[in-house]
């Protein structure tokens, strides 16, 4: 599947508002691919935010809510996503595989996507968060991506940094959505495994996930329209 640079690119709505996620979903639907829907807008405005964003930007919707809890309960909230026509849904993979199995059940027609290492996540920070000692961001990630695959996902998030060892093992139809994406000269702020736009096609990503650095620039749709270029200097 050949994918255009620009829909490579999925929009971080980070917004706090409908009247804000329309602004942007109107100002970017012809220089990104997908509009991302966490969890600061859907709490703020509920299932409801899905459909306007869709009806403004006339893009896919990335409902990245990142369900975590028992399998019965990840079921009955992945049946209620799949209403909404959520293109693709997030679930964490740190739980295993029953979990996931009940979300893929319950998906209908959204791909399942489970979330491996958050971006945010150093090695350093491994101790305090109860993961062996014995595993590098690298090889959790990857036992984690094998997991979710063979509790049928459709892929995983994960920083670009893993995307290649991921891409080499689970084959090339196994999607890879890369947050944690900045350019040469944006600012991290509180990412720790980050690569620019051009390493995480190069390294394998299907899709990379940008909000600040388009949010935040004085022309959003310029912004847009440079990480797409990087992106196609891949030729990928």
């Amino acid at each position: 599947m050949t994918i255009s640079p620009k829909d490579r690119i999925i929009f971080a709505l980070d917004v706090p508002d409908v009247a804000e996620a329309a602004r942007f979903a109107g100002l970017l639907k012809d220089h990104v691919g997908m509009f991302k829907i966490g969890l600061e807008l859907f709490v703020a405005c509920g299932p409801e935010i899905v459909k306007a964003v869709r009806e403004r930007g006339g893009r896919g919707i990335f409902l990245d809510l990142k369900f975590h809890d028992i399998p019965e309960t990840v079921k009955g909230a992945m049946r209620s996503a799949s209403t909404l026509g959520a293109d693709l849904v997030t679930v964490h993979t740190s739980d295993g595989q029953a979990m996931m199995k009940a979300a893929v059940e319950a998906a209908g027609s959204a791909k399942v996507l489970g979330v491996t290492v958050l971006t945010s996540l150093s090695a350093e920070a491994f101790p305090e968060a109860g993961i062996d000692k014995g595993f590098t961001p690298a090889s959790l990630v990857l036992h984690r991506a094998r997991v979710a695959k063979s509790a049928g996902c459709a892929g995983i998030v994960c920083s670009g940094q893993e995307a290649r060892a991921v891409r080499d093992a689970l084959g090339p139809d196994f999607l890879i959505v890369t947050p944690g994406v900045r350019s040469a000269d944006d600012a991290v702020g509180d990412q720790k495994r980050v690569v620019t736009p051009f390493e995480a096609v190069k390294n394998g990503a299907d899709y990379i996930v940008v909000g600040r650095p388009i949010r935040n620039a004085p022309d959003p749709v310029e912004a847009a329209k440079r990480i797409a270029g990087e992106i196609e200097k891949t030729g990928c």
